[in-house]
């Protein structure tokens, strides 16, 4: 561990320190890169002295974190008073195929979060954080959507996860074999894994002739 890593390392708390650093680090504009490139975001939570993953789309904006779900579900009704909670992003870039199943890996992109969330409760903040969620996933789709209903609004609950410790975990390269396993007739390498949007299909009531709105491009640039 580099004097840079030791200092960064020593103004943490125990649950953000990452312990093996040969692929992880601190770096926030690394970690950032990771969020904004991501469209899944796995939060955790303890709900009744169980620990809860869920799956959920977000935005960052800054250095905060925003989610949402519908306002009855556990991860905003019962959180929001502000809850300690951490949220990881994963890109997977490859599958890492070696000569013994012990050095098969993958390499990946991920960004570690932890940080206190609480609920939005400012009408004008609830909207320009489901606005940024909706354009992180589709560049400029809210501005095409009509505008939300007050039904829509009350049935809505977002979070903000203010980014009080962030890490990253990367890997890349290709495997790393045994030295007596090098060279010998046995397949390895890597396998790329690729994520891409396809070309979009109207649903059943859109009217002949429709156009596609210029988010759904904007988005297979973003994710391509």
């Amino acid at each position: 561990m580099s004097t840079l890593e030791k200092r960064q390392a020593a103004d943490k708390p125990r649950y953000a320190k990452i312990r093996q650093m040969s692929r992880g680090g601190y770096d926030r504009a690394l970690a950032y890169e990771i969020l904004d490139a991501g469209l899944v975001a796995h939060c955790g939570f303890v709900h009744e002295n169980r620990p809860m993953v869920i799956p959920m789309a977000y935005a960052r904006i800054g250095d905060s974190l925003y989610i949402h779900g519908a306002s009855t579900t556990r991860i905003v009704k019962n959180n929001a008073k502000g809850v300690p909670a951490s949220l990881t992003v994963t890109l997977l870039d490859g599958l890492v195929v070696a000569r013994s199943a012990f050095h098969h890996s993958m390499n990946y992109r991920c960004a570690i979060v932890h940080g206190t969330a609480r609920l939005v409760k400012d009408k004008e903040e609830q909207v320009r954080a489901l606005a940024a969620i909706t354009d992180h996933m589709l560049p400029g789709r809210w501005d095409e959507c009509r505008e939300m209903s007050a039904k829509e609004h009350k049935a809505t609950g977002v979070l903000i996860l203010d980014i009080e410790h962030v890490s990253t975990k990367v890997r890349t390269g290709g495997p790393v074999d045994d030295k007596d396993d090098l060279g010998t007739p046995l397949w390895a390498g890597v396998v790329p894994v690729t994520t891409a949007l396809g070309q979009p299909f109207d649903a059943y009531d859109v009217p002949e002739g429709t156009p596609v709105p210029a988010s759904i491009p904007a988005a297979r640039r973003k994710f391509a």
